[in-house]
């Protein structure tokens, strides 16, 4: 019961610093602080630091093996990202994608792999 419950809010994180960045970046965009350039980049940017921070906290509330925690929880936010994009968005298979899905799952790890080392280090 703990483990879903370190998820569950793991995710609502993910989607919180995701509406919460994209807003940022919808205003900026607005009164043309940014360029469209720069808006594109931080479209790919946006999902993978808030995977960065849901994979960091659920390594801080993980026990041990930050890298399986965040591995899974990649996969589970991923499984949820292509139901998305294929039935409502209709997009296209593509190699760039497994790229990204790729870099989207190492971003969680490597944010649960962080967060499960400083657990460590301030329990000792």
């Amino acid at each position: 019961m703990n483990y879903i419950k370190n998820v569950s809010f793991s995710i609502l994180y993910i989607i919180g610093f995701i509406l919460i960045l994209t807003f940022i970046l919808t205003l900026f965009s607005y009164f043309n602080i940014f360029s469209d350039k720069l808006v594109s980049i931080f479209k790919i940017l946006i999902p993978i630091i808030s995977l960065f921070i849901g994979g960091y906290y659920l390594g801080k509330r993980s026990n041990k093996k930050g890298w399986l925690e965040g591995l899974k929880l990649g996969f589970i936010f991923l499984v949820l990202l292509i139901i998305f994009e294929f039935l409502a968005l209709d997009i296209d298979f593509k190699i760039k994608n497994i790229i990204y899905y790729l870099i989207i799952i190492s971003s969680t790890s490597f944010g649960s792999i962080i967060g499960i080392n400083k657990n460590i280090v301030e329990n000792n």
